[in-house]
């Protein structure tokens, strides 16, 4: 049920978040033109992590699949309010990672152990929420990961 419920107040609330919260511009890039990129890089992963997710790109939403890739955090809810305490850890602040962290753990208090960890995480590596992927899809993945101490 409380999955359930997290999973609807998300789709209610993604396209307003996209149009008024969301000021970055879109990547106008297709998964078509993610093939091209070399096996080892950012934007590679980006295309597998989608087509084994079974998602789209979403405008406007695209690093917060490029952080799943980098802390490398599942797709589950319990995953996500993690992901969410990661990226306060590393320093990002909105209302949507606040009010994610604020329902997250009064809805799954079991979890709060996986939660303290992943902040703590976020807090170890060197603050990389802030930076353009868009212009980082051709690097490598690991390179990126290891320069920003990301675990």
């Amino acid at each position: 049920m409380r999955v359930k419920l997290l999973e609807i107040l998300y789709e209610w609330s993604k396209k307003p978040y996209q149009k008024i919260m969301k000021t970055n511009l879109p990547w106008n890039i297709s998964e078509a033109e993610l093939k091209h990129y070399h096996k080892e890089s950012l934007g590679y992963h980006l295309r597998q992590f989608l087509k084994g997710n079974n998602f789209q790109v979403q405008a406007k939403l695209e690093n917060h699949d490029i952080f799943h890739i980098l802390t490398n955090t599942g797709t589950t809810v319990h995953e996500e309010i993690s992901m969410q305490y990661y990226l306060l850890g590393n320093g990002k602040r909105s209302i949507y990672l606040f009010t994610v962290i604020v329902l997250g753990t009064t809805l799954f208090p079991d979890y709060i152990s996986l939660f303290i960890k992943a902040y703590k995480r976020g807090k170890a590596a060197h603050p990389f929420y802030p930076l353009n992927f868009l212009k980082m899809l051709q690097q490598p993945t690991e390179r990126i990961k290891s320069t920003f101490k990301i675990q």
